[in-house]
């Protein structure tokens, strides 16, 4: 997994993690830092700091294959966009009654975007 994966896993379990996982991880994948400077602003080893972060990815990992957030929060998104899109074209009907209807189904997708 690239590092936009595990910044979202991070969102969306890092509460599940220990402050020292989740400190340890943010570092790494928000800020940038190596594990040198991870390891001197934690005050531990670079060996420990890798440890920690492959017993993380692992542990978040195994989050989402057993819950699922991730996996989910983009099938919503991608059902979302194919009903705004749907809902686009019905705007142009000649129908009066139609019009309306697109625009309701417009607001409930945004919704479910946001």
């Amino acid at each position: 997994m690239d590092a936009l994966e595990m910044t979202l896993l991070l969102d969306y379990y890092g509460g599940m993690l220990t402050d020292k996982q989740r400190d340890c991880f943010d570092m790494r994948y928000n800020q940038d830092l190596s594990l040198g400077e991870i390891g001197e602003a934690l005050g531990v080893s670079r060996q420990a700091v890798c440890d920690n972060l492959t017993r993380t990815e692992a542990l978040l990992r195994r989050m989402e294959e057993n819950i699922g957030c991730v996996r989910r929060d983009r099938l919503v998104r991608k059902a979302a966009q194919e009903i705004l899109e749907a809902a686009e074209g019905l705007k142009a009907s000649c129908d009066p009654t139609v019009s309306p209807l697109a625009d309701r189904i417009l607001s409930a997708a945004q919704a479910l975007k946001e």
